[in-house]
């Protein structure tokens, strides 16, 4: 049977957190706040958005771990409350709500898959962003041998946990911060796991608030590495399942 859960990570996002939740009440199924360490005026906010329905539970994490940190303690929270997919969504409300049907379809018509959003934006997305995601996905494709990520850095994904739960088992080296997105698509690839990709409009408001700093560039540039190297030892399984593939 097939059980998914909202997955929210948030770091400070208190004056959106609680449409983002509003937005996924209509599908039926559980929500995860991962409060990841926020500041008190947003715990507050997210405190008001746990109260809007009883399926929504809050993690409380300490203190700030990072997006990938927020993102695998609600892995491992769903994964120890038997769910078997994890709907992330970003607490910042860029994503466009109206995506979420179209992913749970895709998800229960392959429930194998990873279900990747890649963004369609708007006019509001500065340049810087929307060209140096450019890099990321080239490297992407590298470490995968694969064109089969759209945008490895949009926060609107379905995980299965069966396999999410396999790779946390291997105890991996994966980026904590703004590459987590990034680095969780390649090795969970690497393990066999299929992509989907599927559009999500996205929009940056002007009043938006955004935690992507300068360095974050150079944990991608690390975690890039990383990969290329993690790339090179496993190249025969990745040229023969590329091939396989084509044959298919």
């Amino acid at each position: 049977m097939i059980k998914p859960l909202f997955l929210i990570p948030d770091y400070n996002h208190p004056d959106t957190i609680k449409k983002v939740v509003r937005d996924c009440l209509p599908f039926g199924h559980d929500i995860l706040i991962v409060n990841d360490g926020s500041d008190e005026n947003t715990s507050e906010k997210i405190l008001e958005a746990s109260k809007l329905d009883r399926r929504i539970r809050v993690l409380e994490l300490p203190e700030n771990s990072g997006k990938g940190g927020a993102v695998i303690a609600g892995f491992q929270w769903a994964i120890d409350k038997g769910y078997t997919h994890a709907f992330q969504l970003d607490a910042d409300g860029q994503q466009d709500p109206s995506a979420i049907p179209g992913f749970l379809s895709i998800m229960r018509e392959n429930p194998d898959a990873l279900v990747c959003g890649y963004p369609l934006y708007d006019d509001s997305v500065p340049a810087s962003r929307k060209w140096g995601r450019k890099i990321t996905d080239f490297w992407i494709a590298v470490n995968t041998l694969s064109l089969s990520f759209r945008d490895a850095l949009c926060g609107f994904r379905i995980y299965p946990l069966k396999a999410v739960e396999k790779w946390l088992a291997l105890k991996p080296t994966v980026g904590k911060r703004m590459d987590f997105d990034a680095d969780v698509i390649v090795q969970l690839y690497w393990l066999g796991v299929e992509p989907i990709t599927l559009p999500v409009r996205v929009t940056y408001p002007i009043d938006g608030v955004s935690h992507f700093k300068p360095i974050e560039n150079l944990y991608l540039s690390k975690m890039h590495a990383r990969n290329f190297f993690g790339m090179l030892v496993r190249l025969p399984r990745l040229l023969a399942r590329h091939f396989n593939a084509k044959k298919d």
